[in-house]
């Protein structure tokens, strides 16, 4: 069974920039979709983005325009570059696929 492991996170200032990381403990070429979630303090884990194995993507509508979905099939790792963010991106960051969650990787947006 793959594991997950995120990275990447920190206290960033508003209008600043993450890449976090997604490195998968086995292949992920023949994973379908994989996504990222979100969930900040108090409130329920939000999808945030999707990737396809055929590279298609998807967005929640807060973060259009900000963050970009991708992947690494040969690394085995799954990527969300953040720009623009926002003090309400504060939250854990959570790769998931299958079923199967990482561990999380915190981000802080400072005001």
């Amino acid at each position: 069974q793959v594991q997950l492991v995120e990275s990447g996170g920190g206290l960033v200032q508003a209008g600043g920039s993450l890449r976090l990381s997604c490195a998968a403990s086995g292949s992920i070429s023949s994973i379908n979709t994989m996504t990222w979630y979100r969930q900040a303090p108090g409130k329920q884990r939000d999808l945030v983005a999707a990737i396809t194995s055929g590279g298609s993507t998807m967005y929640a509508d807060s973060v259009k325009g900000r963050f970009t979905i991708s992947r690494d099939n040969a690394k085995n790792t799954v990527y969300l570059q953040m720009n623009d963010l926002k003090p309400e991106d504060t939250a854990n960051y959570y790769c998931h696929t299958r079923g199967i969650w990482g561990q999380g990787t915190l981000v802080t947006v400072s005001s």
